[in-house]
């Protein structure tokens, strides 16, 4: 079917590129705050119950971003919803280099998390709205990928500014001023998503931009199955996901978010240096862990991004889960042991995450969802991605201080394998459907 359009794969990846920088914003910040931490605590005497809440104070204003994108994306285009994503993280990461006290770097913090939340919302469902079928896989995992280099490069920044003395932080998270700006000044070039145009009565506009994609028959055999997806009335509302035909997917996507969070693998992220210092390794070692980790994570997506569209996105999944549940064992054993081979152990777990959960939930949550309320739909998913975020990372310091380092990992691998049984029997295959094939594949039309 593909075969007779004329698709312009330099000009789909070019604008999915640009707008998957919005996952940069999210791998520096996730990144940013485990090198801050040491200088963090050291400064402003935080305890296991403060140090949770600084690093989860992002996932919070994550949830109110999530809550913003939909309505913002639905009313006013994809577009200036990534734009406004990216101002508000340049703001906000000025704000935090210059806080002067603790409540001030965790509200800046929080406003970060706005930023990040829309930007994790609105970039992922823009690249599934203007990618075609066969390529949308990989597009969407462009995302993921500047997610981890976000976080690769913040690592290596954070070890390179490691002996800057007690102000080594506000260097760090300033920096994140910079991808914003360069963020914000590609968005001002994309067009606007054709699919939102098309559903807001913009059809000229939608069949100009698919024409672009894929040529004139691409543009109006997409522009009438949209047309026909989104027939009826165009104004949503964040309650028509509980509609009887769409909440069980809306669930379904919700799980998925949810999975990918508490299965565990962002503590090993945002708490390397506690883990690692709880084996015997010294404050320089555990910025340079954070390197090889960034290094790691950032090599297994570019595998992901390859396969994705080949081996599915249901058997990523199941590899995934089962895989971390046997390496969580592991680690949760040696760590336990206090064996410094728990660093290959957690890396191995990096690198299985980076190639099935990371960016295949992503794939999924922006594809499963039906037109008329996707943006509705993936702002709650998303916003469940969070909330699950803002859990994890508040819980592990209090854990790992009362039931030692290594007890939350036995609780991670009972997550994974809880997450095996829900994928497999729960989740279904969407590789090479257009996303309005999608609508009959989960909602049974």
């Amino acid at each position: 079917m593909t075969n007779q359009y004329h698709f312009k794969p330099v000009y789909i990846t070019g604008i999915s590129f640009i707008s998957a920088l919005g996952g940069y914003l999210f791998g520096f910040d996730f990144a940013v705050i485990a090198g801050a931490l040491p200088f963090l605590k050291e400064q402003f005497g935080f305890d296991e119950v403060q140090e949770g809440f600084a690093t989860a104070s992002l996932a919070l204003g994550c949830i109110l971003g999530c809550l913003l994108a939909g309505r913002i994306s639905d009313r006013w285009g994809r577009r200036k919803g990534l734009m406004l994503a990216a101002s508000v993280f340049f703001i906000s990461s000025l704000a935090m280099a210059f806080s002067h006290n603790s409540a001030l770097f965790i509200v800046s913090r929080f406003a970060a998390g706005i930023g990040v939340g829309m930007a994790s919302v609105l970039s992922p469902m823009y690249i599934a709205e203007v990618a075609p079928a066969h390529m949308r896989g990989r597009m969407v995992a462009i995302n993921q990928l500047t997610v981890v280099i976000g976080i690769f490069v913040t690592n290596l920044v954070n070890y390179s500014l490691r002996n800057e003395g007690v102000d080594a932080w506000r260097w760090m998270v300033g920096l994140g001023a910079v991808p914003s700006a360069v963020f914000l000044l590609g968005v001002c070039w994309l067009p606007e998503s054709p699919r939102w145009l098309a559903k807001a009565g913009a059809s000229l506009k939608a069949e100009k931009i698919l024409s672009k994609i894929g040529g004139n028959e691409y543009a109006a055999h997409t522009l009438e199955a949209i047309r026909k997806s989104v027939a009826g009335d165009t104004v949503v509302r964040y309650k028509d996901v509980f509609q009887k035909s769409v909440f069980p997917v809306v669930l379904i996507g919700m799980g998925l978010a949810v999975f990918q969070q508490l299965c565990g693998i962002n503590v090993v992220f945002n708490y390397t240096a506690s883990i690692f210092e709880s084996v015997g390794f010294s404050q320089d070692d555990q910025l340079k862990q954070m390197v090889f980790i960034g290094l790691v994570n950032m090599v297994c997506t570019l595998v992901a991004m390859w396969q994705v569209d080949r081996l599915g996105r249901k058997p990523l999944m199941l590899m995934g889960a089962i895989g971390l549940t046997l390496l969580y064992v592991v680690s949760a054993t040696l760590l336990k042991q206090k064996s410094a081979a728990a660093s290959w152990s957690l890396l191995a777990a990096i690198g299985l995450y980076a190639m099935t959960l990371a960016p295949v939930t992503w794939v999924l949550i922006s594809e499963i969802f039906p037109n008329k309320v996707r943006g509705a739909a993936t702002s709650i998913a998303v916003l469940a991605l969070w909330a699950s975020y803002a859990i994890l990372t508040f819980t592990f310091p209090i854990l790992a201080k009362n039931l030692g380092t290594y007890t939350p990992f036995y609780i991670y691998a009972g997550v994974c394998a809880l997450g095996f049984l829900f994928v497999k029997f729960r989740v279904k295959e969407t590789k090479g459907k257009s996303l309005e094939e999608m609508d009959n594949v989960f909602t049974g039309h």
